[in-house]
């Protein structure tokens, strides 16, 4: 059963990211020690009361550290946008951005076991969808997609819907149409099709968080607690919901199907209201569930101030605020421009700070550039003659 998650106030969330220089990294065996230990990013509350998970089944297969990084550049003559009116794709010049802005897609990502018995996390990095899928040149190009599963009592949901519901999408009629219905409907249809999978535990569940994007415009499709921040010169943009039971919203929805929130806990079994899987939770398909699999969806245009998107499991949120992950990974791209090096280095903060979940982060920068640091414009202040000519009365008087 997933745990809790405890959020802790820190210095990183009023600190403006990219305001003063970052110490000096020594780098030894591919990680690296901070000199100045004054700089440290530290909470003061301790994570005591977080709760352990006890009653996961083992995953087939355990694996303890997951770390990849791509790229992809966009192609200069257009950017692919989704139409307001019916959600469909198509290519447009910006018109709205500046000469010569090109996002390019850079991800890398890192999952970690942690402190629990098993690795039930899954996820998944394509920079380039077209040559993953081995797509005609109709397809839309250039695009991506990124995903994090978070999975309890087990690993067979997270492992399934990972594997599966990009095919859901891309094979859904209403893709060529409207992204944003072929991505519910991806979500439904996975986990319709777990529930059949006789040779897999259809008791296990999974949190699913992705993220389509194609030219400039990018699709946030969420169900569970794991959590789309986006990096906007260096101010943290949360661009997903987590689903809690605790949450008025999911609470309302609960109660109205039929179910109860005890002690923060769905029927007081789940710490997540949405969730794929778990079916031992769930009635006949086709009808509605306390506990549902529909996503909620975020669309948005990236522009130049875009300079990263972090995916992560509550993992690192249990431990960590929106805008104190942004902090930490503006300055580590600032230091080094690496966004896999980047996703271990918060990785390794939240193994700090005793975060009793498993791991995983991903983080996709959008320019081939580091982030610059930000530098506010002087202010020049001058004084008028009748204003010179008063100060001036004024000292003669003092004298």
């Amino acid at each position: 059963m997933k745990e809790e998650r405890v959020n802790l106030c820190s210095r990183e969330e009023i600190m403006a990211a990219g305001a003063e220089f970052s110490p000096t990294f020594t780098i030894i065996e591919t990680s690296y020690n901070k000199e100045n230990n004054a700089s440290k990013i530290k909470d003061d509350e301790c994570l005591d009361d977080l709760k352990q998970t006890t009653n996961a089944k083992p995953p087939r297969h355990i694996s303890v550290v997951r770390h990849s990084m791509s790229s992809i550049t966009l192609s200069p003559p257009a950017a692919l946008e989704t139409d307001s009116d019916d959600g469909s794709v198509c290519s447009k010049t910006p018109s709205d951005e500046k000469p010569g802005f090109l996002p390019v897609y850079r991800s890398g990502s890192c999952a970690e076991i942690g402190p629990k018995q098993y690795m039930e996390d899954e996820h998944v990095c394509i920079d380039n969808l077209r040559e993953h899928l081995g797509a005609s040149d109709d397809f839309p190009c250039p695009a991506a997609f990124y995903g994090v599963f978070d999975g309890h009592g087990g690993t067979d949901a997270a492992s399934f819907v990972c594997s599966n519901l990009l095919k859901y999408i891309i094979d859904d009629p209403q893709f060529s149409v409207s992204v944003e219905k072929a991505v519910k409907s991806a979500f439904i249809k996975a986990d319709y099709a777990f529930a059949d999978s006789s040779a897999l535990d259809i008791s296990s569940g999974t949190t699913a968080l992705t993220a389509l994007i194609f030219g400039r415009t990018m699709l946030i499709a969420n169900a569970g607690d794991c959590r789309a921040v986006l990096g906007k010169r260096g101010r943290a943009v949360e661009l997903s919901k987590d689903h809690k039971p605790n949450c008025s919203s999911e609470r309302l929805r609960i109660e109205r199907l039929g179910g109860v929130v005890y002690d923060g806990y769905l029927n007081g079994q789940l710490s997540v209201a949405r969730a794929l899987g778990d079916w031992h939770m769930k009635g006949t398909k086709g009808s509605s569930f306390p506990l549902s699999a529909e996503p909620e969806l975020q669309e948005l245009v990236l522009t130049e101030d875009d300079e990263f998107l972090l995916l992560a499991c509550d993992g690192l949120w249990d431990v960590m605020s929106s805008q104190c992950a942004v902090t930490i990974a503006r300055r580590e791209l600032m230091l080094h421009n690496d966004p896999e090096r980047c996703s271990r280095e918060l990785v390794r903060e939240a193994l700090k700070r005793n975060t009793c979940d498993n791991l995983t982060v991903v983080v996709i920068c959008f320019s081939a550039d580091p982030p610059r640091i930000e530098i506010p414009p002087t202010r020049r202040r001058s004084i008028s003659a009748e204003g010179l000519n008063l100060l001036k009365g004024v000292l003669d008087g003092v004298s």
